[in-house]
């Protein structure tokens, strides 16, 4: 902190001045992927039956929710195919998802989960 009370020198730009939060492609996909995610779960809740890419985002942001809370790839692998069941999505939406693959941050790095025949 220098010069003014309580705030950190990245608040102290110029005066009438906003700074953008700026983020990395990565983290944006992480954040339309936790967003998109979090609405398939709430329509889920309310009874609605997933499309394809509420289906996509359902199983992905669960592995990155699983990545960062510290389990393993084989574990979220394992997982993943274990969210949704056929009817819980769309007629036709288990023909087309085949594979997820999801590269998720673990606390020893970033590494690729992929999960088969992810609605059984």
């Amino acid at each position: 902190m220098s010069g003014q009370a309580g705030k950190s020198t990245a608040d102290l730009g110029n005066v009438g001045e906003e700074k953008a939060m700026e983020l990395l492609p990565r983290e944006k996909d992480k954040l339309v992927i936790f967003t998109a995610g979090l609405l398939a779960e709430r329509r889920k809740a309310r009874g609605l039956k997933l499309n394809y890419p509420e289906a996509i985002a359902y199983i992905s942001a669960a592995i990155l929710e699983g990545a960062r809370e510290g389990r393993t790839v084989a574990d979220l692998m394992s997982y993943g195919a274990t969210l949704l069941e056929r009817g819980e999505v769309m007629e036709g939406v288990p023909e087309m998802i085949h594979d997820i693959q999801v590269e998720a941050t673990f606390p020893d790095g970033t590494k690729l989960v992929t999960v088969h025949n992810p609605i059984p």
